[in-house]
């Protein structure tokens, strides 16, 4: 028998994958820390979360968000944590997060 608060908050659960801070550049990761994206975004100690949306409720103006929107959307994606310590996820650009102009 299920609780029905449970029922009620599992009908709430959206989508979220995690993955590394290398996909965005120099300058997106400094827009997350900033919390200046032109998305809604929530930054963190390590990344932060962003929201897409289902649908995607807006494109984002940094164009190498904009590409991780498109896929994350096509895969039904509707958070994105991005992390210093989750995964690279293939087919995705990576930044090299020394570089400042990356």
């Amino acid at each position: 028998m299920e609780i029905p608060a449970v029922a009620s908050l599992r009908a709430q659960a959206e989508p979220l994958a995690s993955l590394s801070i290398s996909h965005l550049s120099s300058s997106t990761r400094l827009k997350l820390a900033d919390d200046d994206l032109s998305v809604n975004a929530y930054p963190t100690d390590c990344g932060g979360v962003i929201y897409v949306g289902a649908p995607r409720y807006r494109m984002p103006t940094e164009a190498d968000l904009a590409k991780i929107f498109e896929v994350a959307e096509q895969a039904g994606i509707v958070w994105l944590k991005f992390d210093s310590e989750a995964a690279v996820i293939d087919g995705l650009p990576v930044f090299d997060l020394q570089d400042p102009e990356a």
